[in-house]
């Protein structure tokens, strides 16, 4: 048997009981079920969000405001997160347990977060993001 033979020998064994870890399993499992009961508590949320009116008042003030500087706003729907683009900047709502989060972002980085009201006047949300 040659060296290499040997050494794939080993590192399969490795994974093997790697693997069968019974304390790795548990941390898997736990982490799964934590985040299953995050998206549960967060269905509401997400559910208001995609079927609010405010959503659709918003993205129609968004591409207004967008219209008269000249700049497109596109916007994706990415799992339950509505994530809009525009002049090099992100804006993402995003529901969470707690309700849904405006979250600005730029370079790839979050800059700051707030939460948002689906019965307050979605052109405020809107000016904020686009004129700022």
């Amino acid at each position: 048997m040659s060296y290499l033979d040997n050494l794939e020998n080993n590192l399969k064994a490795l994974e093997s009981r790697e693997e069968r870890d019974p304390e790795k399993i548990k941390r898997e499992l736990d982490a799964k079920a934590a985040e299953r009961e995050a998206a549960l508590r967060a269905a509401p949320h997400a559910d208001a969000l995609k079927t609010s009116p405010y959503t659709q008042k918003f993205l129609t003030a968004c591409r207004t405001i967008g219209h008269g500087q000249r700049t497109f706003v596109d916007f994706r729907w990415s799992g339950t997160t509505l994530v809009l683009e525009a002049k090099g900047r992100r804006l993402e709502l995003r529901p969470e347990a707690d309700g849904i989060q405006a979250v600005w972002v730029e370079g790839g980085e979050e800059v700051c977060t707030e939460p948002v009201d689906l019965s307050a006047d979605p052109q405020e949300l809107a000016q904020k993001w686009l004129v700022a």
